[in-house]
């Protein structure tokens, strides 16, 4: 048995006995100065290894090999073996020759050889200069393609930000870590914002001080990668570092003119500490690097103040009630003697109104500037909380490689786990709605949001070489939960049974990745071939949890249940019914509760051809099968031409998918949504294997499929140390699944208000009862709705300067051009067709979050001027205009275009220590402001829009930062 098992072992670790030869050498910079922690691979293969704190290495291989060495911010260099102990000098140079690992298969292929865009972000230099702490925002500033906001007023969406790529949504760009697939958020996107309707992955959950360099691959990548690439993938590279400790603190608050309700100030302070260490493993390169960090955000708001009716008479009635000692929820009984005796103590004119029906129209006036004065508050007491939410939360990363013997087996694995607590808050529920219990909250409730949310991943890995073929086998696992508390709220239909504090359930996503990946590069076929094939088994499961019952019921006056349709909720003193659930957010109910899962198997093939030093062509192509809807054959082929060193030109021609995700098939649940005045209304998300949906005529969920075709070309101009890169793209999506507008039933008569009650009869009946079961008033749903086009131009130049011995000038000027557009008609059943919903299926609202919500043009210019002492970074943002999303064309203002400057001045005090100082946002820029002419500023809540961000409301910021660093 145990020789059985040494042979398995044998052949899994590929423990091939080659003849080779003890290389040793240091990799130094222009200067002589040793670089800790470059990168000596063996070309073509897997086998390789990094340097120590004093710049040496060793590594196994033969005379006449070559060795690919490459370190951040430097040239690339090929260098072959013709000395047992070898000297490498690497020569400053840009991002773009760093050798990239997304994009090609081919372990030698370099951002400007891709023959796909590439970006490649250096996040040690931004660590240390840039204002941006957490991930999203970081690539929002550096990264044109990409784009993030901080959300305000959306729920669970103001605590994970919706993040892009060229435009596309959130759900349609692909995150790797160190090439593995991450797993998305549990969160799905059901409010007014842009990627409404999608799911996207949480970056926020990885500290930026774990990351050494993130690759944006720009182009459709799903015949490589799978479900998800139709945009791109975003490929975070961990640390790699040893024996060195940094640690870094940076803190700051924005100090605008319009910080704390448009008074001015200071306010959303926020510290953010990071740490990262790594330790030597065996003494083959192998390491383990621990990094962290932890912060706290405080939350701002940039509402002015409330400009609407606030008060009623009758809030007059119970405020000189309760001054008496009176019990105000008495006057909710039918006898209203003391109603009447109270407002004729207040000096209110009844008009002779001595019925319940009478006395409604007389107290229901307007009694705001009067009530205001008696009880001593200001419309601004009534405020919401418009801008940013608070946040606390830590992270911690694990990254870890262990050679297993001196020929290029590598056992890996990399961990992570974060813990983020948030509160935003939601409208305030006014004195004079029937939301609002006035017995226990005489002046209305601002209702808060409190999210948990966890996040845990593991992958675990062993590659090396079986004959000549390099063999990759991994396992990666990964979960994320977010859970609700709902505060200072309540139960308006529970009157004074209500608790104020509620749990209201949540909802988790986990998956579950297996990979063998296996490749070889022939260096003696034509000019080089890399042939790479492999599988995919990925399982995934999605779960929602029940809260508390009082945080989905309804309940009649006296305190029963709500569980028929026969049954009537309790009502205020207007005769309105009081809604049900924990408001802001009403719970999930033992019905929405669910645990789905799926499978999906899949394979790929892949092969890159160098036929001359000129010409590089691949092919790609993946075979997937999912559990729940079915198979899917996707191919890619791409080409570089290198016209000469300094030019290449290349392109992509490729077709894609991404199969809708188990949240958007299964996700149901009642959420309080308002409209573009403010008014709310108690929309239901139902499942499309619904009874509602089949009434409708809202069919099953399918896969989105792409087509999209890219031409770019690179150029260098090595006299000037410029390089720029220029691409362009369409690409063409069908079957797009977008989340729907709200469908409410048709009543063959009557209007449900004014005391005319609604009749209904057959399908609509039917629907209308399915809404009272669900505590809701309408009903939306995932559906493939529309098809999509994109097109747009990337560019990127980047260019370096040396001023002597000193100073050294870099510059990147990035830009994107972009246009995303609903083509055809809308994708809609026989059934929607005849009832004329074509318009609630796709509504306008949901194309200009499509089409105009984000910046369709952005461009980036960064400029860092470094000394042996000095650290100068200087970067313009140019942000283009986006439009508000309503569904009122009229009420589709435009926001025009914007310049938001960061500066940052860093100080080299010592070797270990560097003391920075800076701002996001120098000027102090905001996007325009809402006008009334077009009717969105929602009673002065917004008076900036929270449909369209171009790059939030926070206004300037300014910051310190500590960086220290022990070697």
């Amino acid at each position: 048995m145990k020789k059985h098992l040494f042979f398995v072992l044998f052949f899994l670790l590929g423990v091939v006995g080659l003849a080779s030869a003890q290389i040793t050498g240091t990799v130094l910079d222009e200067d002589g100065t040793p670089l800790p922690g470059a990168s000596i691979v063996k070309k073509g293969t897997s086998i390789g290894t990094t340097t120590d704190f004093d710049g040496n290495f060793s590594i196994d291989v033969s005379l006449g090999d070559i060795l690919v060495v490459s370190y951040i911010g430097y040239a690339t260099q090929e260098v072959t073996v013709n000395s047992t102990k070898m000297n490498i000098r690497l020569s400053a140079g840009v991002a773009l020759t760093e050798v990239v690992i997304i994009g090609s298969r081919n372990p030698n292929r370099t951002a400007t050889e891709s023959t796909v865009p590439v970006d490649v972000i250096d996040m040690k230099e931004l660590n240390n200069v840039a204002p941006q702490v957490n991930l999203n925002q970081i690539l929002n500033y550096v990264a044109p393609s990409f784009t993030s906001n901080t959300q305000t007023i959306s729920d669970g969406t103001d605590h994970i930000d919706p993040a892009s790529l060229r435009g596309l949504g959130p759900d349609q760009v692909l995150v790797l870590i160190n090439g593995k697939r991450r797993h998305t958020s549990s969160l799905i996107n059901v409010n007014g914002t842009f990627g409404r309707g999608s799911v996207g992955t949480d970056l926020n959950a990885i500290p930026a001080a774990a990351i050494q360099r993130i690759e944006v691959l720009r182009d459709g990548a799903a015949a490589q990668y799978g479900s998800d690439a139709i945009a791109g993938v975003i490929n975070i590279i961990l640390n790699k570092s040893v024996n060195e400790l940094t640690t870094t603190v940076t803190t700051g608050a924005h100090f605008t003119k319009n910080a704390n309700d448009q008074t001015g100030g200071i306010d959303g302070e926020s510290t953010n500490v990071a740490a990262s260490y790594g330790i030597p493993v065996g003494d083959n390169g192998g390491f383990i690097n621990f990094s962290g960090d932890f912060d706290v955000r405080k939350e701002y708001s940039r509402m002015k103040e409330w400009e609407d009716d606030i008060f009623n008479l009758y809030n007059t009635v119970e405020r000189v009630a309760s001054a008496d000692g009176y019990d105000v929820f008495k006057l909710l009984d039918d006898d209203v003697n003391d109603v009447i005796q109270y407002a004729d103590q207040a000096g209110i004119d009844r008009n002779g109104a001595t019925t319940k029906e009478d006395l409604r129209t007389v107290l229901s006036a307007d009694a705001t500037a009067a009530e205001l004065a008696a009880r001593g508050l200001e419309r601004s007491d009534f405020n919401m909380r418009v801008g940013q939410s608070s946040l606390r939360g830590g992270r911690f990363f694990a990254n870890l490689s262990i050679p297993l013997d001196d020929k290029g087996t590598e056992m890996y694995s990399f961990a992570g786990i974060s813990s983020r607590t948030g509160n935003s808050a939601g409208f305030y529920r006014l004195p004079n709605q029937s939301r609002t219990f006035t017995p226990a909250y005489p002046n209305g409730f601002l209702p808060e949001i409190n999210s948990h949310i966890k996040d845990q991943s593991l992958s675990l890995g062993i590659k090396g070489m079986i004959g000549d073929w390099n063999v990759d086998l991994s396992n990666t696992y990964g979960k994320n939960s977010f859970l609700y508390t709902i505060g200072n709220t309540f139960n308006a239909s529970m009157q004074n049974a209500s608790p104020t504090l509620f749990d209201a359930g949540g909802f988790s996503f986990s998956q579950n990745t297996s990979n063998l990946d296996i490749n070889q590069f022939f260096d003696e076929l034509m000019s080089g071939v890399n042939i790479a094939f492999g599988a995919e088994y990925r399982v995934e499961n999605y779960d929602i949890i029940a809260g508390e019952e009082p945080s989905y019921s309804q309940y009649t006056a006296d305190g029963q249940r709500i569980t028929l349709a026969s049954q009537q909720p309790s009502k205020d003193f207007f005769g309105n019914s009081r809604p049900g659930g924990s408001q802001v957010f009403p719970g999930f109910a033992p019905a929405n509760e669910l645990s789905r899962g799926r499978s999906s198997v899949a394979g790929y093939f892949d092969v890159e051809a160098d036929f001359s030093e000129a010409f590089l062509a691949s092919f790609a192509t993946r075979y997937e099968n999912y559990s729940d809807f079915g198979s899917t054959l996707n191919f890619k082929v791409s080409g570089r031409y290198k016209a000469n060193d300094n030019l290449n030109i290349r392109g992509a021609l490729n077709t894609g998918f991404r199969a809708p995700s188990l949240h958007q098939i299964n996700f149901n649940s009642t959420s309080t949504i308002f409209d573009n005045e403010g008014n709310p209304q108690e929309v239901g998300t139902f499942a499309n294997n619904s009874r509602a949906a089949k009434l409708l005529g809202i069919p099953q969920l399918r896969e989105e499929t792409s087509q999209s075709i890219s031409l770019g070309l690179t150029a260098k101009i090595p006299d000037a140390n410029l390089t720029i890169t220029v691409d362009g793209y369409f690409v063409a999506i069908d079957d797009r699944v977008v989340y729907t507008g709200q469908f409410a039933p048709t009543p063959d008569a009557g209007t449900g208000s004014g005391g005319v009650p609604a009749v209904y009869s057959g399908a609509q009946l039917e629907l209308f009862n399915l809404l009272r079961q669900a505590n809701a008033t309408a009903a939306s749903f995932f559906a493939n709705a529309i098809d999509t086009e994109s097109k747009g131009i990337d560019l990127v130049l980047t260019h370096d300067y040396f001023f002597g011995d000193q100073w050294r000038l870099k510059s990147d000027l990035a830009g994107t051009f972009s246009k995303t557009k609903q083509v055809g008609s809308i994708n809609a059943s026989k059934i929607l067709s005849d009832a004329g919903l074509v318009g609630t299926y796709f509504p306008e609202d949901s194309r200009v979050y499509l089409e105009e919500a984000v910046p369709r043009t952005k461009i980036n210019l960064s400029n860092s001027l470094t000394s042996d002492k000095f650290i100068f970074f200087l970067r313009n943002v140019y942000f283009g205009e986006v439009t508000e999303a309503t569904t009122t064309v009229a009420n589709q203002q435009v926001f025009g275009t914007k310049v938001v400057t960061d500066l940052s001045v860093g100080y080299k005090a010592s070797d270990a220590l560097t003391l920075t100082l800076g701002a996001n946002n120098l000027f102090d820029i905001y996007p325009d402001r809402a006008e009334d002419q077009f009717g969105n500023r929602s009673g002065g809540r917004f008076d900036w829009s929270r449909r369209a961000q171009q790059f939030g409301i926070g206004g300037r910021y300014l910051f310190a930062r500590v960086n220290f660093t022990l070697k």
